[in-house]
């Protein structure tokens, strides 16, 4: 097999040389409409094509990977009962990457509630404008507890309309959204 990234032999989708060379990541905060704070691992453009992954088969090991290069870095010690929601982890291509993030960000103090917040609209943003977005919005529905405090995970953030749309449907249920979690961040 060959590695997703650079292309040579490896018996793993990444090689050992990009997981230990090539992808460093490096703990970014981007703050967004009203003070909100979204932490990323990556510029977007330096795993473009790792990201794209989700549209493929193999895909999820992907995902697996660079969630484990990504979290060990961010650990934020919670005294409360933390819940981790992936945004819309519906099952695309036999897999969820916003599920699989939200899997390894897991540790004490933080569980994960899967299949909560759903967007009832199945629109794609991908290379969409900002105009256009935000005619379409997502239109979470949110199933789970009221109350909670909770830390949202997406894999991407471009203009951080789709998760300010989830923390806000959150909120109509007295939840208190404390940050956001993206493996990449698309802003130049």
């Amino acid at each position: 097999m060959r590695c997703t990234s650079c292309g040579r032999f490896s018996w793993a989708i990444l090689c050992a040389y990009c997981r230990t060379k090539l992808l460093r990541p490096s703990v970014s905060k981007r703050v967004i409409e009203g003070g909100f704070s979204v932490y990323s691992f990556y510029h977007y453009e330096e795993i473009r094509a790792l990201v794209d992954a989700k549209y493929y088969f193999y895909g999820d090991r992907v995902y697996n990977t660079l969630a484990r290069l990504s979290y060990k870095l961010f650990r934020p010690k919670f005294d409360d009962k933390v819940v981790a929601i992936p945004i819309d982890d519906h099952t695309r291509h036999d897999f969820s990457q916003t599920a699989i993030l939200a899997r390894h960000f897991c540790q004490p103090n933080i569980d994960v509630k899967y299949g909560t917040l759903k967007a009832t609209n199945h629109i794609k943003y991908a290379g969409k404008e900002l105009a256009y977005r935000q005619k379409h919005k997502r239109k979470f529905r949110y199933t789970g507890k009221s109350g909670l405090k909770v830390v949202l995970i997406d894999d991407i953030i471009t203009t951080g309309l789709t998760i300010l749309e989830a923390k806000k449907s959150l909120e109509q249920h007295d939840c208190e959204v404390l940050f956001a979690l993206t493996l990449s961040d698309a802003k130049d």
